[in-house]
């Protein structure tokens, strides 16, 4: 047996193989070869079969191998990173989180219920989908030309076709009960602990507490006064706030062209059209910062209205709105300075 190094492969023979080619250097196959002792990491890899005479034993450069390890331990180590920053923010509630996989964690009962209901239908559409590919392998192996040479001429089958209409009607059924229940559980308004009014303009939201007789305007905060801790593109000047376990009646109108409120942990999405008021509702059941936006394409800054909602406990609530009462106060006897104008002429 002899052995033929070259470049990055080396060629074991038994007698009876064919002829190497002649440009293959040679050497003793019990020792090493010149090209392993050049290449001690050399990676040997054996192909044959059990019980053949003749056998190939291909062998591959170190180097080729190690440029594979290497990227994929690069990948790895720039990667865990990244899983552990999404890991780290697994506690944070109320905005996106880096490497999400399906809906936001729910603040709300409305959100909870939607969550619950996704997973179900995540499990519906997986059964499905699983069934119809067992359903094509099975045509495939089956009833190919190969192996079903004389197909059947069968046309009609009482069984199946009742199978394939009651089923899928039993299917929608199982989806259509619990969707139902969610719409009506969303649509239907419980007497409000707090009202707040969301009017959406071109390209920032106005919240209006109508109880409280202020109001005040939500822009987004520049990337250059963003401070730390504070989410580029989420982060407003004048957050809205509302208390914990309270139900919180939001009503929507827009004063220029059609927006949309919507903060996915509350579980809440209504649009904002001008000259309409619609209504939505929440009951936020854990304190802390929320984010929402536009969700319906308004103009040239539609990706620039945020939504922030901060949700607090009845004290900070209270001394908030007695904040709020003096920082954005609306004097109605104060004369505007058109009628002023209107005056002095």
């Amino acid at each position: 047996m002899r052995c033929i190094a070259a470049g990055l492969e080396l060629w074991f023979e038994r007698p009876g193989f064919p002829p190497v080619p002649p440009h293959r250097q040679s050497c003793h196959a019990r020792g090493k070869c010149r090209a392993q002792r050049a290449a001690p990491n050399i990676m040997i890899v054996v192909g044959g079969k059990r019980g053949l005479n003749k056998a190939v034993f291909l062998v591959e450069g170190a180097h080729r191998t190690m440029l594979v390890l290497k990227r994929l331990i690069t990948f790895i180590a720039t990667s865990l990173p990244v899983f552990a920053s999404g890991v780290a923010s697994a506690a944070t509630f109320g905005q996106p989180e880096p490497w999400q996989l399906g809906l936001q964690k729910g603040a709300t009962p409305v959100m909870d219920d939607i969550i619950w209901f996704h997973d179900l239908l995540m499990w519906v559409i997986t059964a499905i989908a699983l069934f119809v590919l067992a359903l094509l392998a099975i045509v495939v192996v089956k009833f190919n030309a190969r192996s079903n040479p004389v197909p059947s001429r069968t046309t009609h089958n009482t069984t199946i076709e009742v199978l394939w209409t009651v089923v899928p009607v039993l299917i929608l059924v199982t989806i259509a009960v619990p969707s139902f229940r969610l719409l009506f559980y969303q649509l239907n308004m419980p007497k409000a602990d707090v009202t707040v009014k969301a009017t959406g303009k071109q390209w920032f939201w106005s919240y209006s507490y109508p109880d409280s007789k202020f109001e005040f305007d939500s822009l987004m905060v520049q990337d250059k006064d963003l401070k730390r801790g504070q989410p580029r593109l989420l982060s407003v000047d004048n957050e809205m706030v509302v208390p914990v376990n309270k139900i919180v009646h939001v009503l929507t109108t827009g004063a220029d062209v059609i927006h949309s409120y919507a903060v996915p942990a509350f579980g809440i999405k209504i649009d904002a059209i001008p000259g309409r008021i619609n209504e939505t509702w929440f009951k936020a059941e854990r304190e802390g910062i929320y984010y929402g936006q536009c969700s319906e394409l308004c103009g040239k800054d539609h990706a620039f209205m945020p939504i922030m909602v901060r949700v607090v406990n009845d004290k900070e609530y209270t001394a908030w709105i007695e904040q709020a009462k003096k920082k954005y106060a609306t004097d109605d006897s104060r004369p505007t300075a058109i009628a002023a104008a209107g005056g002095a002429n």
